[in-house]
Protein backbone atom coordinates (compact mmCIF):
# COMPACT_ATOMS: atom_id res chain seq x y z
CA UNK A 1 0.00 0.00 0.00
CA UNK A 2 1.64 3.28 1.09
CA UNK A 3 4.57 1.81 2.84
CA UNK A 4 7.07 3.05 0.68
CA UNK A 5 10.25 3.39 3.62
CA UNK A 6 9.57 -0.39 4.86
CA UNK A 7 7.67 -2.33 7.17
CA UNK A 8 6.42 -0.52 10.24
CA UNK A 9 8.14 2.21 10.60
CA UNK A 10 7.11 5.49 11.80
CA UNK A 11 9.57 7.17 9.45
CA UNK A 12 8.82 7.64 5.50
CA UNK A 13 11.81 7.49 2.72
CA UNK A 14 12.81 11.55 3.13
CA UNK A 15 12.92 10.66 7.40
CA UNK A 16 9.82 12.43 8.62
CA UNK A 17 7.44 11.04 10.73
CA UNK A 18 4.20 8.99 9.52
CA UNK A 19 1.72 6.96 10.74
CA UNK A 20 2.78 2.92 10.21
CA UNK A 21 0.74 1.30 7.52
CA UNK A 22 -0.54 -1.62 9.25
CA UNK A 23 -2.76 -3.00 6.52
CA UNK A 24 -0.88 -5.96 5.63
CA UNK A 25 -1.22 -6.98 9.08
CA UNK A 26 -3.32 -9.66 10.62
CA UNK A 27 -5.85 -8.87 12.19
CA UNK A 28 -5.68 -10.66 16.18
CA UNK A 29 -7.12 -10.05 19.38
CA UNK A 30 -4.92 -8.12 21.26
CA UNK A 31 -4.67 -7.36 24.67
CA UNK A 32 -2.76 -4.80 26.96
CA UNK A 33 -2.75 -4.09 30.70
CA UNK A 34 -1.13 -1.01 32.87
CA UNK A 35 -0.57 0.34 36.51
CA UNK A 36 -0.15 3.50 38.11
CA UNK A 37 0.44 4.62 41.38
CA UNK A 38 -0.61 7.83 43.05
CA UNK A 39 0.96 8.64 46.47
CA UNK A 40 -0.64 11.02 48.79
CA UNK A 41 -1.06 11.96 52.75
CA UNK A 42 -2.90 9.28 54.81
CA UNK A 43 -5.36 11.79 55.65
CA UNK A 44 -5.99 12.48 51.72
CA UNK A 45 -6.37 8.92 51.18
CA UNK A 46 -8.43 8.56 54.09
CA UNK A 47 -10.68 11.41 52.38
CA UNK A 48 -10.94 9.83 49.06
CA UNK A 49 -11.78 6.56 51.07
CA UNK A 50 -14.66 7.91 53.07
CA UNK A 51 -16.66 9.96 49.67
CA UNK A 52 -15.21 13.16 52.14
CA UNK A 53 -13.56 14.99 49.28
CA UNK A 54 -14.68 18.39 47.64
CA UNK A 55 -15.66 16.91 44.71
CA UNK A 56 -17.40 14.18 45.42
CA UNK A 57 -16.63 10.35 44.03
CA UNK A 58 -12.65 10.66 43.09
CA UNK A 59 -12.80 6.84 42.24
CA UNK A 60 -15.85 6.73 40.02
CA UNK A 61 -14.97 10.38 38.35
CA UNK A 62 -11.43 8.97 37.50
CA UNK A 63 -12.47 5.71 36.03
CA UNK A 64 -14.62 7.09 33.32
CA UNK A 65 -11.50 9.68 32.68
CA UNK A 66 -9.69 6.63 32.26
CA UNK A 67 -12.08 4.81 30.16
CA UNK A 68 -12.66 8.11 27.67
CA UNK A 69 -9.11 9.01 27.74
CA UNK A 70 -8.02 5.12 25.84
CA UNK A 71 -11.16 5.54 24.08
CA UNK A 72 -9.72 8.86 22.46
CA UNK A 73 -6.22 8.05 22.92
CA UNK A 74 -5.55 8.63 19.13
CA UNK A 75 -6.20 12.46 19.59
CA UNK A 76 -3.71 12.63 22.40
CA UNK A 77 -0.60 10.34 21.31
CA UNK A 78 1.09 11.62 17.61
CA UNK A 79 0.89 8.49 14.91
CA UNK A 80 -1.65 6.60 16.90
CA UNK A 81 -4.24 4.32 15.04
CA UNK A 82 -7.53 5.18 15.77
CA UNK A 83 -8.99 1.71 17.08
CA UNK A 84 -12.63 0.81 18.30
CA UNK A 85 -11.94 -0.95 21.07
CA UNK A 86 -13.82 -4.02 22.47
CA UNK A 87 -13.02 -3.61 26.16
CA UNK A 88 -11.80 -1.22 28.39
CA UNK A 89 -11.52 -1.82 32.30
CA UNK A 90 -10.02 0.98 35.23
CA UNK A 91 -9.92 -0.18 38.44
CA UNK A 92 -8.72 1.97 41.07
CA UNK A 93 -8.13 0.76 44.35
CA UNK A 94 -7.03 2.60 47.98
CA UNK A 95 -3.94 1.21 49.02
CA UNK A 96 -3.21 2.41 52.79
CA UNK A 97 -1.35 4.00 53.97
CA UNK A 98 -0.85 6.53 51.37
CA UNK A 99 -1.51 5.34 47.55
CA UNK A 100 -4.14 4.61 45.10
CA UNK A 101 -3.57 1.54 42.80
CA UNK A 102 -4.94 2.15 39.07
CA UNK A 103 -5.15 -0.68 36.46
CA UNK A 104 -6.41 -0.52 32.98
CA UNK A 105 -6.86 -3.18 30.71
CA UNK A 106 -7.80 -2.89 27.11
CA UNK A 107 -8.74 -5.50 24.35
CA UNK A 108 -9.35 -5.14 20.70
CA UNK A 109 -9.70 -6.76 17.37
CA UNK A 110 -7.39 -5.53 15.02
CA UNK A 111 -4.18 -5.20 13.14
CA UNK A 112 -2.24 -3.28 15.96
CA UNK A 113 -2.04 -3.55 19.58
CA UNK A 114 -3.12 -1.48 22.14
CA UNK A 115 -0.28 -0.64 24.80
CA UNK A 116 -0.92 3.11 24.25
CA UNK A 117 -4.47 3.00 25.04
CA UNK A 118 -4.03 1.23 28.68
CA UNK A 119 -1.28 3.55 29.98
CA UNK A 120 -2.98 6.85 28.43
CA UNK A 121 -6.64 5.56 30.24
CA UNK A 122 -3.95 4.67 33.59
CA UNK A 123 -2.21 8.27 33.33
CA UNK A 124 -5.69 10.14 32.70
CA UNK A 125 -7.09 8.51 35.60
CA UNK A 126 -4.05 9.33 37.83
CA UNK A 127 -4.70 13.05 36.69
CA UNK A 128 -7.68 13.26 37.44
CA UNK A 129 -7.50 11.97 41.00
CA UNK A 130 -4.78 14.45 41.12
CA UNK A 131 -7.00 17.44 40.15
CA UNK A 132 -10.01 16.20 42.54
CA UNK A 133 -7.76 16.19 45.54
CA UNK A 134 -5.36 19.04 44.76
CA UNK A 135 -6.74 21.13 47.01
CA UNK A 136 -6.09 18.67 49.98
CA UNK A 137 -2.89 17.79 49.48
CA UNK A 138 -0.47 19.81 46.16
CA UNK A 139 2.58 17.26 46.97
CA UNK A 140 0.66 14.34 45.62
CA UNK A 141 2.85 12.08 43.11
CA UNK A 142 2.20 9.94 40.39
CA UNK A 143 4.91 6.97 40.08
CA UNK A 144 5.38 4.17 38.26
CA UNK A 145 3.36 4.43 35.33
CA UNK A 146 4.08 1.32 32.90
CA UNK A 147 3.43 -1.65 30.85
CA UNK A 148 2.25 -4.82 32.94
CA UNK A 149 1.26 -7.23 29.73
CA UNK A 150 0.33 -7.64 26.55
CA UNK A 151 -0.51 -10.21 24.01
CA UNK A 152 -1.61 -10.74 20.53
CA UNK A 153 -0.05 -9.88 17.38
CA UNK A 154 3.15 -10.22 15.38
CA UNK A 155 5.31 -9.52 18.69
CA UNK A 156 3.65 -12.64 20.87
CA UNK A 157 3.53 -11.97 24.31
CA UNK A 158 5.26 -9.54 27.38
CA UNK A 159 5.07 -9.55 30.80
CA UNK A 160 6.36 -7.45 33.21
CA UNK A 161 8.80 -9.45 35.65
Amino acid sequence: MLDEAGPLTHLDQAGNARMVDVAQKEITSREATASGTVVMSPATLAAISSGATPKGDVFSVARIAGIMAAKRTHELIPLCHPLALDAVSVVIVANPPDRVLITARVGVTARTGVEMEALTAVSVAALTVYDMCKALDRSMRIERIRLDEKSGGRSGHYRRD
